[in-house]
């Protein structure tokens, strides 16, 4: 019974993990958007040209390097650690 459950177990694991993906996607999805939604309301003149001439991933880059955010989010990680 015990082989049994140590050759099922990398199953359930892998069906999990998958599982949470889905979860995790949409999640995701709320969050970024939520990002784009505050970038838009609050970007300067020469971030929106940035947005528009290279998309979002540098744009938001640029955003949160002004607002000093990705500062922040490290300095919270090691904090909590």
């Amino acid at each position: 019974m015990i082989g049994f459950a140590l050759l099922l177990f990398p199953f359930v694991l892998l069906g999990f993990v998958m599982l949470m993906a889905r979860v995790e996607e949409p999640l995701s999805m709320v969050a970024d958007e939520r990002d784009i939604e505050q970038f838009l309301d609050d970007a300067n003149p020469e971030e929106l040209d940035a947005f528009v001439t290279e998309g979002t991933d540098s744009a938001l880059a640029r955003f949160r390097a002004r607002l000093g955010l990705g500062r922040l989010r490290r300095g919270w990680r090691r904090s909590s650690n």
